[in-house]
Formats: structure tokens, C-alpha cells, sequence
């Protein structure tokens, strides 16, 4: 068995582990340079929190581990397909690369495809079941959000 093969079965592992304490079958982990820096769990029923997934627990251990924010080079492994979220976070938090050993199609019979979640997100806003609009607020004389932001990172330097 390759390492990718290992890492995805210790993904699995963490899932079948965390069904067994009554959690979801979701685990993850996130790997650099050929190390492992950190696992998840889904914790969505165990602490109602409706981000606690897999993924997300893994890249926060990583980042945290790593003392940044910044996974680039690393490598999460995932027992089931990532939602559009969690694939958002990894995108965000650089993930080079994305290995997962469960598909939608496997988890669609058990009610555990995101498939649905991808085909919502991918429709324009105005079509979507979410109501979702954008309403500029006029910063009057305060400096725009965005500027300050700016301004502040410029008087870090």
C-alpha cells in the first residue's frame, strides 16, 4: 500500500472511530512534506456547531500547528468528498492538493452527497433558495472598510 493509500485508510480510521462515538463518518488529515501535522473529525453533532467538519477541525489544527494561516504545500486527505465549504477553505487557506477516498455517489444512499450543495452554489445569486443581495452603506466621513484595512497593514510594514 502507497502512503497516499495509508493516509487515506487513517482517514477512514478517524471516521469509523468517530461513528463509533456517535459522530458523523467524516475524517481528515493534513499532510506536508511527507508529515503528518494534523486530523479532524466532523464535530457537527457534538458541539451543534454546523462548520465542526472534518476538514475544516484538520486545516485549523494545521494552521494553528504551523503557526500560520498559510497551507501551501500541504495535502489533506479526506474520507469523503469535501463540501463546497471546506474545499472553499482549503482554496483560501492555499492547500496544494485534495485526496479523498469516499465520492458523492458513494454518500448520495446514505443522505451524504453534497451534490446538491455544489449544484445550488453554482447557480447566479438571484436563483438561488438563500435570499442573497448586495446593499452598499455609505461610510460617510469614515475612511471606506477596505482603506483603513489598507492603511493599517501599510503602518505594520
Amino acid at each position: 500500500m502507497d502512503k497516499e493509500q495509508r493516509y487515506l485508510c487513517k482517514a477512514i480510521d478517524l471516521a469509523r472511530a468517530n461513528v463509533d462515538k456517535g459522530g458523523r463518518p467524516f475524517g481528515a488529515l493534513v499532510v506536508k512534506d511527507g508529515s503528518l501535522l494534523a486530523t479532524g473529525v466532523n464535530d457537527i453533532l457534538s458541539t451543534n456547531d454546523p462548520t465542526a467538519h472534518a476538514e475544516l477541525n484538520a486545516i485549523r489544527a494545521a494552521s494553528q500547528r504551523l503557526g500560520s494561516p498559510d497551507l501551501a504545500g500541504c495535502t489533506v486527505f479526506a474520507s469523503g468528498h469535501p463540501c463546497p465549504m471546506c474545499m472553499a477553505a482549503m482554496t483560501m487557506a492555499g492547500v496544494s492538493k485534495v485526496v479523498y477516498a469516499y465520492s458523492n455517489e458513494d454518500g448520495a444512499p446514505y443522505g451524504l452527497s453534497t451534490e446538491a450543495v455544489y449544484a445550488e452554489l453554482a447557480k447566479p445569486f438571484s436563483e438561488q433558495s438563500m435570499k442573497i443581495r448586495h446593499a452598499p452603506v455609505d461610510s460617510g466621513s469614515r475612511t471606506d472598510l477596505y482603506a483603513h484595512w489598507q492603511k493599517k497593514q501599510d503602518d505594520r510594514r
